[in-house]
């Protein structure tokens, strides 16, 4: 079984994933317009270029995600609730890295450093209003 998180967006679907293509060091694997959707489909016309399907693969893990108008997701443009997208590596410079860059125009949550379970841990709501927490996987405790 592969658990795989899936996104919501309303139009920034592609912007969002490009970037966490280049911040992840993923690549955009299909990305399906409305407009290229079946013929006779009703599509608004501002909604053409909007993502119907995008997935994102990095190594062997996938990131899902697609644009919603707000007549399907009523509460698309309220913030982002009751779930993170955690990121977790054994490489301290990396997952920092990550940190900081998911951070950039959207807000730390949770400032990334040092915690009891973790050499380095954070969580922020990138500038898409997504959530994310990066952790830094623990040395296994000796004995």
């Amino acid at each position: 079984m592969k658990i795989v998180t899936s996104l919501s967006f309303r139009g920034q679907c592609r912007e969002a994933f490009e970037f966490y293509a280049d911040v992840l060091g993923g690549e955009i694997a299909f990305a399906m317009p409305y407009g290229d959707g079946p013929p006779g489909m009703p599509v608004k016309p501002e909604m053409r270029d909007w993502l119907m399907h995008c997935r994102l693969q990095i190594g062997d893990q996938t990131l899902m995600g697609a644009d919603m108008d707000i007549e399907w997701a009523p509460d698309i443009d309220k913030p982002k609730n009751g779930f993170d997208v955690s990121l977790h590596t054994d490489d301290l410079d990396q997952a920092r890295k990550w940190f900081e860059a998911l951070s950039v125009g959207g807000k730390v949550v949770m400032p990334f450093e040092k915690t009891f379970w973790s050499p380095g841990f954070g969580s922020c709501i990138d500038r898409f209003g997504i959530p994310w927490m990066v952790n830094t996987d623990a040395e296994p405790e000796a004995g």
